[in-house]
């Protein structure tokens, strides 16, 4: 929506970071007490099944940067505020009737959507999955909620709600299972308890989804943007707009999210497979979360007004400074995740029910999935560049085909790594999705500098490698110097040994004058705005 005052996108970065920051603390927290209470066992694998469906229109639908915040942003931007909240109303309302049809489908039918994404659970694990996917079912209602609130927020330059919202979520997490655990102990696990305590991590999850789609509700009738009233004149003006993007926006995000059914149909054959992803997978998504926000929120609405023509320099300028920024922010996590998965797993999650055993699990699944990170912020930031001009069909059709290249990796690569190699072929979708659509825009954009991005990618990859073998290197010397025993001397192993990669990341960079890492430097200056 146009606006008086606009923020810069230092300004928005920096709101987007630290709401973001508090809201991934308190989700690290939350899988903190979910892994202390359960462990790797039972609860946690059918939850990770149950979750698939309601987790899944979480963040397709209403997530930051998903297909409904990211449509309703590319148009509202280019609207007077006047106009948002019948437009946003009347989305409301059509959303809302089809995810309640989907609500429905999902209650009286949740055994079929179990059996069709796990047919080798065992039947304890699989009763256990049907009853929280029922309980979890109407979060599809709230997933598109949430979305439609993020965007008509952003679009309003508001982004400390939208940014902080999923605290909610983890916050009644914390308080449901934490106060159980709290109570009963290790006997939260017992056969007498277990199935009270696997309906209170549904139940809660649930009442998470309600709080935090209130909290943005609440806002929105503040701002005068939405109410609650029922609009179902879906002819009005900016409607169709919103469609033309959301539709075969979500069709092609939900694509991409069908590869995680078919990792999770693999998985279910092997033992705690769905339980190890979904630690490691919350370890990864913590800073990806933070510094995606920090990129794609401010991002999406320069995009949407550089899709003229006569704008496309500028716009072919800020396409390299997301995927550059993308880069300079992952690399050095990759390198770490890498180098410390073990450590980092230990610091995190050994507590309570949670064992070195466990550990053992989890952190071969770590390392995989820090191999892939830089690919999947970059594909996100092209996807939105598609999304601001207008085309939602050309992600659409590479996740068609990224579907059965999925599925053929996963066949393969499964026989070879286990659970890592289901991580390894969404990787291998990513970095191929990734190239896709960058060459794409290179012939829609009139050509990117492609030997100059080609040169500077490979630097930062060959400073990646040795990062992190000086990350991994360090750790050990530290380990030897005065031992890993408690965990004020893992932290300080953990943090020195980052820094060091960090450091020499830098380091082995800084020849290459890129402004986008001055851009990282300065942003609080104000650059960040002009470069």
């Amino acid at each position: 929506m146009n606006s008086s005052k606009k923020k810069s996108l230092a300004s928005i970065a920096g709101i987007v970071a630290i709401a973001t920051f508090i809201s991934k603390i308190f989700g690290l927290v939350r899988e903190q007490i979910v892994a202390a209470a359960f462990g790797v066992g039972i609860v946690v694998n059918a939850y990770a099944y149950a979750y698939v469906i309601p987790g899944f229109l979480l963040i397709l639908l209403g997530g930051i940067n998903g297909p409904f915040h990211s449509s309703l942003v590319s148009v509202l931007a280019k609207r007077e505020q006047k106009e948002a909240a019948p437009l946003i109303e009347t989305i409301t309302t059509l959303v809302s009737t089809i995810l309640l049809l989907v609500t429905i489908i999902l209650v009286i039918y949740a055994d079929k959507f179990i059996d069709l994404l796990a047919p080798g659970l065992d039947p304890n694990v699989r009763d256990m999955a049907i009853l929280q996917l029922q309980i979890m079912a109407p979060l599809a209602i709230f997933a598109g909620l949430i979305g439609i609130g993020f965007g008509s927020l952003n679009a309003s330059d508001q982004y400390w709600l939208p940014s902080i919202s999923p605290l909610f979520s983890s916050l009644t997490i914390v308080i449901g299972v934490g106060g159980l655990f709290w109570f009963l102990g290790d006997q939260i696990n017992a056969p007498e308890y277990i199935q009270f305590g696997s309906l209170m991590l549904a139940g809660t999850t649930l009442a998470g989804g309600v709080w935090q789609w209130l909290a943005q509700q609440l806002t929105q009738i503040k701002l005068g943007i939405s109410t609650l009233k029922l609009r179902f004149d879906w002819g009005r003006e900016g409607v169709n707009d919103v469609m033309k993007v959301m539709a075969p926006a979500t069709l092609s995000s939900g694509m991409l999210h069908i590869n995680v059914y078919t990792d999770l149909y693999f998985a279910s054959y092997i033992e705690n497979a769905a339980a190890a992803m979904r630690y490691a997978n919350f370890i990864v998504l913590t800073p990806l979360g933070i510094i995606s926000n920090m990129i794609l929120v401010p991002f999406l609405p320069v995009f949407s007004r550089l899709t003229s023509p006569e704008n496309w320099e500028e716009l072919k300028v800020r396409i390299r400074q997301g995927l550059i920024l993308s880069a300079l922010t992952m690399l050095p996590l990759t390198a770490i995740f890498m180098a410390l998965s073990n450590p980092i797993v230990r610091i995190i999650y050994e507590r309570g029910v949670f064992k070195s055993s466990d550990s053992g699990i989890v952190a071969p699944v770590l390392f995989a999935y820090g191999v892939g990170m830089f690919f999947y912020l970059g594909r996100d930031v092209l996807v939105r560049v598609f999304y601001a001009l207008g085309d939602g069909q050309t992600p659409f059709k590479i996740s068609i085909v990224n579907i059965f290249l999925n599925a053929i990796l996963d066949y393969l690569l499964v026989k070879e790594f286990e659970t890592q190699g289901l991580v390894y072929a969404t990787i291998g979708v990513n970095v191929l999705s990734t190239i896709a659509m960058i060459w794409i825009l290179h012939k829609r954009l009139n050509g990117f500098p492609l030997k100059q991005w080609i040169f500077i990618f490979t630097i930062l990859v060959i400073a990646t490698v040795i990062s992190g073998f000086a990350c991994w290197g360090s750790n050990e010397f530290l380990c030897f110097l005065w031992g890993e025993k408690g965990l004020l001397i893992q932290l300080i192993n953990l943090f020195l040994s980052s820094l060091i990669a960090v450091g020499i990341f830098l380091l082995l960079i800084m020849p290459l004058k890129l402004p986008e890492l001055e851009i990282l430097f300065s942003k609080v200056s104000g650059k960040f705005s002009r470069r």
